[in-house]
C-alpha cells in the first residue's frame, strides 16, 4: 500500500512537472510568435496610429489662448457671454499685459490666426494692438478700454469678446463646427453668415458631381461589359484590351490630352470654328468648369465601372 502510494504522489509530481513544462513551450511560441509580428505592429503603431492620433488630438486642441493669454483667460472668466456690456477694465488691463507678452515672445500671432478662424479680421487687430501697447505701462497708462477700442474698433465689439471667451478652453469642437458651417460663440450652435457658409455648398456639390459620374459611367459602361460578356472571346479580348489601355497611360498625360481637346484654342472648338457652328470670337468654354470635370472623370473612372460589372456577368 505504501508502494502504491508513492506510484501517486510520482505520478502528480510528473504531471505537474509536465504541465509546466509544456506551459514553458506555449509561452515560448507566443513569444516567438510576438517577436515575428512586432516589426509590423511597431510600424502600424509608429506609421499610422500616432501620426492619426496626433491628428484628432490637434482637431480639438485649443491651448494656444489660454496659454498666450492666461490673464485675459482668467479676468473674463467671470463675465457672462450673453451679456450686453463689455467686459470690466481688468479684462482689458489683462489684455494690455498679456499682449505686451505675446508681443516680446513674438507669439501674438499664432493667437491671431487661431482667433481669425471664429471672428474675422482679429489678425488685424492684434497686429494694431500688439504694436499700440509696446510702449505702455500697465500701471500708470489706464484706463485701457477706451485706448485699445481707439486701436481698433473691433476691440469693442460684444462678438469678439464672446468668441474670445467662448474658444478660451483647453478643447474645442469648433474646427468641426467650422466644417459644417456652424460656429459656437454664446455657448450655442449657430450657423454661419452667408459670405462664410462653403462647406456644405461644396459638399453637396460633391455629392451631386459624384452621382452624375457614377451614373454616366454607369450608362456608358454596362452595355460595354454586356458585350464583353455576351461577344465571341476573340473580339472579347480585343475590347478587354481597349477598356484596359486607360490603365497603361499615365493619369497626368490623360488629362492633359483632355485639356488639348477642351481648351478655347483647343482641337474641338477649331473644329466648331472651321465647320462654322461658334463664332471664333464666342468658343465654347469646356474646361474648369463642371462640363470639363464631368467629362474628364468619366473618362477616367469608365473602367472601373466596367471591369466590375463584367466580372460578374
Amino acid at each position: 500500500m505504501t508502494s502504491t502510494a508513492a506510484d501517486s504522489t510520482t505520478q502528480e509530481l510528473s504531471g505537474g512537472a509536465l504541465k509546466r513544462s509544456l506551459a514553458r513551450a506555449l509561452r515560448r511560441q507566443k513569444m516567438r510568435a510576438l517577436m515575428l509580428t512586432a516589426p509590423l505592429l511597431v510600424f502600424i503603431v509608429v506609421g499610422f496610429i500616432m501620426p492619426i492620433g496626433s491628428m484628432l488630438f490637434r482637431s480639438i486642441d485649443n491651448r494656444v489662448v489660454d496659454d498666450i493669454m492666461p490673464r485675459t483667460v482668467a479676468a473674463l472668466a467671470s463675465w457672462d457671454v450673453d451679456s450686453t456690456e463689455l467686459p470690466s477694465e481688468e479684462v482689458f488691463t489683462a489684455l494690455v499685459a498679456d499682449l505686451q507678452v505675446a508681443a516680446e515672445d513674438r507669439t501674438a500671432l499664432l493667437l491671431a490666426r487661431r482667433m481669425n478662424f471664429e471672428t474675422a479680421g482679429f489678425t488685424t487687430m492684434v497686429r494694431r494692438a500688439q504694436r499700440a501697447v509696446r510702449d505702455w505701462d500697465v500701471a500708470t497708462d489706464g484706463p485701457f478700454r477706451e485706448r485699445m477700442i481707439d486701436v481698433h474698433d473691433g476691440w469693442g465689439s460684444l462678438e469678439t469678446w464672446r468668441a474670445f471667451k467662448s474658444y478660451s478652453s483647453h478643447y474645442t469642437i469648433g474646427y468641426y463646427l467650422a466644417a459644417v458651417d456652424r460656429t459656437m460663440v454664446t455657448g450655442h450652435v449657430e450657423p454661419l453668415p452667408d459670405d462664410r457658409s462653403i462647406h456644405l455648398m461644396l459638399f453637396w456639390r460633391t455629392a451631386w458631381m459624384s452621382g452624375l459620374i457614377c451614373f454616366m459611367t454607369l450608362l456608358l459602361g454596362y452595355p460595354v461589359a454586356f458585350l464583353l460578356a455576351n461577344v465571341k472571346e476573340r473580339y472579347a479580348n480585343l475590347l478587354l484590351i481597349m477598356v484596359l489601355l486607360p490603365f497603361w497611360t499615365s493619369l497626368l498625360v490623360r488629362t492633359s490630352a483632355w485639356k488639348v481637346l477642351l481648351q478655347e484654342q483647343g482641337v474641338i472648338n477649331q473644329i466648331l470654328v472651321w465647320i462654322g457652328l461658334v463664332a471664333d470670337d464666342n468658343r465654347l468654354t469646356m474646361i474648369n468648369n463642371k462640363f470639363g470635370v464631368i467629362v474628364a472623370m468619366t473618362h477616367i473612372l469608365l473602367p472601373f465601372m466596367i471591369l466590375p460589372l463584367y466580372s460578374v456577368m
